[in-house]
């Protein structure tokens, strides 16, 4: 983790794993910390089963408590 901190507005990224394709534009991901099935768009239809993406997005917000030193 970056030195002070996640703050809302900063760069995130988190490693999903494909789990199937949905639709011809979607696919299923696991994601180790979330614990459920999650699905994103994937216009591209070159991900595979198995394969880890990175997901990026800037933080909304910030929970302290669960935030790990």
């Amino acid at each position: 983790m970056a030195r002070g901190g996640i703050k809302v507005g900063d760069e995130v990224a988190i490693d999903a794993t494909v789990r199937r394709r949905v639709t011809e534009d979607r696919v299923s991901v696991s994601i180790p910390s979330y614990g459920f099935p999650h699905s994103i768009v994937d216009r591209t239809s070159k991900v595979k089963k198995g394969q880890t993406v990175e997901l990026h997005r800037d933080a909304g917000a910030v929970d302290v408590d669960d935030v790990a030193d």
